[in-house]
């Protein structure tokens, strides 16, 4: 077990092996990687454990530099767990350069299948019985897909639970993908409309990069293609705290020479290709719509719904935005079929992807009289017009979960775990614990 030490924390590495499929425990096996935490003056203290969950789904629990933000907050109460959920980060790996190995587009879509919530909860399980015993409990803090397998873990395994804490997370139990990206489309255009409000000259930058991308869509460094439907995704940005900075500091960087120009800038696109490659995190675009997929729910299967559902709402149609004279809207947390064709991380696993979006057989994922019934300590924080996760579905579950205490809140945006300095996992801990 390597361990290092950083500013005020002492880092423990951990690699389980766990069963790819958790029914059949004498089958493969694969690896998934988990870095402890606990702060250097506590080292050898006997402390409870917090398991992070981190959000994606598809990406690596955070990488650490010392103690600061909500992991210094954690720290003064725990010792932290931050697990790679498998397929990510030093977890086995999935992605366009190991999945053929599996062999043709069927048995990785098979494969991949095992890399939901229920997955998930299981390998957190073998975790927690290597590392802490049988008998041991933990708490668990989920952010936003994170709070996803919190749920599932309420609903699945509760005995091994001390309290839960959720931030952007509180997934519909019953809510199918399409209904997801129906509340979620008028959402997006919400965020639109403000960043336009805060920044009303990117109206016709917008429009500019959109008319030279319409005729001519633009090579990026890594090798991928910016068409008009990509550079729209850049707005996945808009749900974050900082995201409409971000874009508007994007676009007045876009041409050759300032907005008089008519080619686009070599910074302006090597900034995109870091944005919209999933190189990093290519789980994400692979099951992003599977997180929603449940036999109860819908045995059609997900079936592109995010696609789908984006003809009926014709405002982020930029063809016809283009042939008027109102802005070119940005969409959000969506994926589509054409990201497999732009996207060089993602284009050798288009079948896969077709595979799984027309795969019925999804488990359920929630059981809600066991939710119900639920007697652990559990508090979310629910963003009001989360860009990600909708509202109204979340506070519905809320209501659903047995104890469940919610605190709804408009002074962050969906990344407010992660920017406020400590003050959401605090105010999450102190209501789970009855001080509020």
């Amino acid at each position: 077990m390597p361990v290092h030490r950083q500013p005020g924390t002492i880092l423990t590495d951990h690699r389980i092996q766990v069963p790819l499929d958790h029914a059949e425990p004498g089958g493969e096996h694969i690896e998934v990687f988990a870095r402890e935490v606990v702060a250097a003056k506590k080292g050898a203290d006997r402390l409870p454990w917090l398991l992070f969950l981190q959000g994606g789904p598809g990406n690596r629990s955070p990488r650490p530099l010392g103690s600061d933000g909500w992991l210094a907050r954690a720290l003064e109460d725990y010792r932290v767990l931050l697990l790679d959920q498998r397929g990510t980060g030093l977890s086995t790996p999935a992605n366009r350069q190991t999945l053929p190995v599996r062999g043709g587009a069927a048995a990785q879509a098979d494969y991949l299948s095992r890399f939901r919530a229920d997955s998930i909860v299981r390998d957190c399980e073998a975790v927690r019985r290597q590392l802490l015993g049988e008998d041991a409990t933990w708490s668990v803090l989920g952010q936003s897909f994170g709070g996803f397998c919190a749920v599932h873990y309420l609903s699945s395994a509760p005995e091994a639970l001390d309290e839960v804490l959720i931030t952007g997370g509180l997934p519909g139990l019953r809510t199918p993908a399409e209904e997801v990206y129906r509340a979620a489309y008028p959402r997006i255009e919400r965020k639109n409309a403000a960043h336009y409000a805060r920044y009303p000259d990117d109206v016709e930058a917008v429009r500019a990069i959109a008319r030279l991308l319409r005729d001519t869509p633009a090579e990026l460094p890594g090798g991928g293609v910016l068409t008009l439907r990509a550079f729209q995704a850049l707005g996945l940005m808009l749900g974050s705290g900082t995201g409409s900075h971000t874009l508007h500091y994007l676009v007045e960087d876009a041409f050759v020479g300032g907005s008089a120009g008519r080619v686009l800038s070599d910074s302006f696109l090597a900034q995109v290709q870091g944005f919209l490659s999933f190189a990093g995190a290519p789980l994400y675009a692979l099951l992003h719509e599977a997180i929603y997929g449940q036999q109860s729910v819908s045995g059609l299967g997900t079936r592109w719904a995010a696609e789908t559902v984006r003809g009926e709402f014709p405002a982020f149609d930029a063809d016809a935005a283009l042939e008027g004279e109102g802005p070119v809207l940005f969409t959000g947390e969506t994926i589509h079929p054409w990201m497999f064709e732009t996207d060089p991380a993602l284009a050798p696993l288009r079948e896969t992807a077709e595979l799984l979006a027309q795969r019925e057989q999804w488990p359920d994922l929630y059981d809600p009289d066991r939710l119900a019934g639920n007697t652990v300590p559990v508090a979310a924080a629910v963003y009001h017009d989360d860009m990600y996760v909708d509202t109204a579905h979340s506070l519905e579950t809320a209501e659903a979960i047995g104890g469940l205490r919610t605190w709804v809140t408009d002074e962050y945006e969906h990344d407010g775990l992660r920017v406020s300095g400590g003050r959401v996992l605090d105010r999450l801990l102190r209501l789970v614990r009855g001080e509020l």
